[in-house]
């Protein structure tokens, strides 16, 4: 019998729940920031996504972020249950809705808008899981830094690899969705 292989190492740490060796690459590729903001986690990586940085494009890159904004920053998640699921979360470093101000909770809304209208038009993505884990009980992987995950859906996204082998197909490299949407958001 001819077997296919598909391949995505990336997801092997995140499924084995080692140290997070693409976010450690991301660190080290960036180098160390100059200077985070008031009230950041050094440890959190989001807080890491909008410090400042002495090569700041170099640093977007290497952390997979594709918009800044005045209140938020929209990053690829690096464990993507999707092609194009995106994070989206307040720049800074907050773990309660009543904690974001009414300019925060507009913004992240308005950025969620702009993410989906653009990867519907861009990669034709038929619908979208849009959602919030708020808390650990929640399944919140970070619980101390809000952020939003906008899943692109497309019809007969299902299939069997999920349901028989625990394994989602992602076609497109992380690297090419970051410097399209960049290019895109900029």
């Amino acid at each position: 019998m001819d077997y296919e292989r598909l391949w995505a190492p990336w997801r092997l740490e995140y499924m084995a729940g080692g140290e997070h060796e693409a976010a450690n690459a991301a660190r080290n590729a960036a180098g160390d920031p100059r200077q985070f903001l008031v009230d950041a986690d050094p440890e959190c990586f989001l807080c890491r996504n909008v410090a400042q940085y002495e090569d700041s494009p170099a640093a977007d890159r290497a952390h997979r972020v594709v918009h800044h904004s005045a209140h938020t920053v929209t990053a690829l998640n690096i464990y993507p249950y999707n092609n194009g699921h995106l994070l989206i979360a307040p720049r800074q470093h907050k773990s309660r809705l009543s904690e974001l101000t009414d300019e925060q909770q507009l913004e992240i809304q308005q950025r969620i808008a702009v993410a989906t209208d653009l990867l519907e038009q861009g990669m034709k993505a038929d619908g979208f899981n849009i959602g919030l884990n708020l808390g650990r009980a929640a399944g919140a992987g970070l619980p101390g830094h809000l952020h939003w995950h906008v899943v692109p859906r497309w019809h007969g996204d299902s299939n069997f690899m999920p349901t028989l082998a625990g394994v989602r197909v992602i076609p497109q490299s992380l690297d090419a969705l970051w410097q399209w949407l960049s290019t895109e958001l900029a």
